[in-house]
């Protein structure tokens, strides 16, 4: 076995690590991919285990080598330049992705997504699948994680069932994306105020531009989501200009499509638990991180756009059934 085919012996979707690295100098050394940062009395080498890493952002005072790109381009990571903190500077920039050029990815995904996108009425019952995913799994992850539930987010708690009910039986009703989306928006307000009683966080409005922790945490959380579904659907190979639900004409719609399948689940009460707790941007985002490891998000997310792209593409011969 050669050393590309050791470096992408573990499947995207199972990898475990995703790095955000600011004010350091990535490098190859002695054949490992290493992140060197300047202490005031030494500098200091730190190794990046490439091989169980899906995505690499180099934030603010970065710079890296060539010969370090070669070896993530090898281990088939995805490198991108971002803003403070992992995220865009401002809502309008968009991460530059750097991605492999050695295009061996999956053809049959994009070819049943595109059998079933030009049909409205496909198109509408595949943002159906995802609305009703998104509910089974919060349902699901909320009756068995003991940390949400030591916070008052729990399954069984009559108010989100009243809430997921009622979500549910709008989408089954739905006769156009819009109603979807009107859906969409009266169930997140839902959970908003859930959010904000069972952490007693007062007065709450939804304000992406707002400085408040709680707002701020939810930008931070969906971002990383955001980054969790970009990736998913790289490895597919899916344009994300292809969306079902958030709009033909925005470009890269379908990265939100994907990313709501998690963003209520798992960033939405956290961010008002990390909020109350008084807890730092930094914080934050490794408690992300660690319950989207916790809970396979990436893995859900790549199970849910592999049954859509497929329901309507049967094949004797998936080249990309195990990634």
């Amino acid at each position: 076995m050669d050393q590309l085919t050791d470096l992408k012996a573990i499947l995207h979707s199972k990898r475990a690590n995703i790095y955000y690295l600011e004010k350091c100098r990535v490098m190859q050394k002695d054949g490992r991919v290493l992140y060197l940062t300047e202490a005031k009395a030494e500098k200091q080498y730190w190794n990046i285990p490439i091989a169980n890493t899906t995505v690499i952002l180099l934030g603010t005072g970065t710079s890296i080598t060539q010969a370090a790109m070669r070896m993530l381009a090898s281990a088939g990571v995805l490198v991108g330049f971002s803003g403070s903190g992992g995220t865009p500077l401002l809502m309008g920039t968009e991460i530059e992705w750097m991605t492999p050029q050695s295009e061996y990815r999956p053809t049959e995904y994009m070819q049943g997504w595109m059998q079933f996108w030009f049909d409205d009425d496909k198109r509408l019952q595949a943002a159906k699948l995802l609305q009703e995913s998104r509910l089974q799994y919060m349902q699901t992850i909320w009756a068995k994680d003991k940390d949400l539930q030591a916070e008052g987010f729990s399954g069984d708690d009559p108010e989100l069932i009243r809430a997921v009910n009622n979500a549910s039986a709008k989408i089954e009703q739905a006769k156009k994306v819009g109603e979807l989306l009107q859906a969409e928006a009266q169930l997140t307000k839902q959970l908003y105020k859930i959010a904000v009683n069972r952490t007693k966080h007062g007065d709450f409005v939804r304000d992406r531009d707002s400085v408040d922790t709680a707002n701020a945490f939810l930008n931070h959380g969906n971002y990383l989501a955001y980054g969790l579904a970009a990736t998913t659907l790289w490895v597919l190979g899916i344009p994300h200009g292809f969306a079902v639900m958030h709009g033909k004409t925005r470009r890269g719609a379908l990265v939100f499509d994907v990313a709501d399948l998690i963003k209520d689940t798992l960033v939405l009460p956290w961010a008002f638990i990390c909020a109350k707790e008084g807890a730092t941007e930094q914080e934050f985002r490794q408690q992300c991180l660690q319950v989207f490891a916790q809970h396979k998000a990436l893995d859900f997310m790549f199970e849910q756009v592999k049954i859509l792209a497929l329901q309507h593409y049967q094949t004797n011969d998936l080249e990309g059934e195990n990634l």
